[in-house]
């Protein structure tokens, strides 16, 4: 599975800056309100150090890390569900992403002008609430007569209706899809509306460049991410030793896209398990929990159809005893069924017959 992360926040929160470095793509950065005038999409690869360990033993042709989709809009302004600024066009472009960053400004520049006049991540996260809320609400009303007629024709549907007008009612009073009490059930009925404020929510703290290893002022009792989107577009120019010593002059442990790739597979309960072999070595994201067929689906439909086994090793063994050949001779390659649940950093090679 592919992870697809849609980036949001107020004008002039540095959210493209970070987009830009983030993805290493040409982009525009101003001073300005609404300096992006369309969604950018940046698809980044994951650095894994795994992958260079597993590579030295099996010497593959090819490394092939996990991605991640970045999908940057325009700034949402107050009044952007309403038609201000440009923001609202572009939220359709990040509906279908699995989870929404929040970039709040936490840093200080006296010739970036904020677009509420002042820095206050408290009220910047709130003015980006209300607007994903009221967005919501837009795409429910825009629903609500197509899911009318539909009521007439089925139990499902007269329900999807019912559990649509609640939730409208629920969200005029300005709460969030995801703060709405589903059943499961409920949750399948609603997601073809795709909502936006039902999606798991990251918030960064775009600081100062001194300030990347401290613990941002929480917002809600939530602790943003601390990430410097100048620091972020510097290192993004730099070759891996330049970035290393800029690095350490700073103080600063790792780059903010390993810090926020961590913190969204945290965030949804994702993990990686690798494939390693001479054509490649190769990472692959799936859910954690899933079992050894739906695993191998995620690299091929036929995989999981013809399951048969896995041969397995912990990422440790692997290493430890050199590869397959070591594992095989130390008794320690696991052959594991249908019912196996993969475990984070698991390397697999599954057999299969369709």
């Amino acid at each position: 599975m592919s992870l697809s992360i849609g980036i949001v926040g107020l004008p002039n929160v540095g959210k493209s800056t970070l987009f830009t470095a983030l993805t290493q793509k040409g982009g525009v950065a101003t001073m300005y309100p609404f300096a992006s005038v369309e969604a950018n999409v940046g698809v980044v690869e994951v650095f894994d150090s795994r992958l260079l360990e597993l590579a030295e033993i099996v010497h593959p042709q090819k490394i092939v890390p996990a991605t991640v989709e970045f999908v940057d809009i325009a700034g949402l302004a107050r009044g952007s569900s309403f038609g201000e600024g440009l923001g609202n066009q572009f939220l359709a472009r990040i509906r279908e992403t699995d989870a929404l960053v929040e970039v709040i400004r936490y840093f200080t520049d006296s010739e970036v002008v904020h677009v509420d006049g002042s820095v206050d991540p408290q009220r910047d996260n709130e003015t980006l609430a209300t607007e994903l809320v009221l967005a919501d609400l837009g795409t429910i009303e825009r629903a609500l007569p197509r899911l009318a007629k539909e009521a007439k024709k089925t139990k499902p549907d007269a329900a999807k209706y019912e559990l649509a007008m609640r939730l409208q009612a629920w969200m005029d009073d300005g709460n969030t899809a995801r703060s709405f009490d589903f059943s499961d059930e409920e949750l399948a009925l609603v997601y073809d509306l795709h909502l936006l404020t039902m999606k798991p929510v990251l918030l960064v703290a775009n600081v100062d460049e001194d300030k990347t290893e401290e613990t941002p002022l929480p917002i809600n009792g939530i602790y943003p991410i601390p990430i410097s989107a100048k620091v972020e577009s510097e290192i993004a120019q730099m070759d891996p030793d330049e970035a290393k010593e800029f690095f350490e002059m700073l103080g600063i442990k790792e780059s903010g896209l390993i810090r926020l790739v961590q913190a969204a597979y945290q965030l949804l309960g994702l993990m990686s398990f690798f494939t390693a072999g001479e054509q490649e070595v190769r990472a692959w994201t799936v859910p954690i929990g899933v079992k050894a067929p739906a695993a191998a689906g995620v690299i091929h439909s036929d995989f999981e159809r013809g399951f048969i086994k896995a041969e397995t090793a912990s990422f440790a063994d692997y290493i430890s005893y050199g590869g397959e050949a070591g594992l095989k001779a130390a008794g320690k390659l696991r052959q594991e069924g249908k019912d196996y649940v993969v475990n984070e950093g698991d390397v697999m090679h599954f057999k299969f017959n369709v």
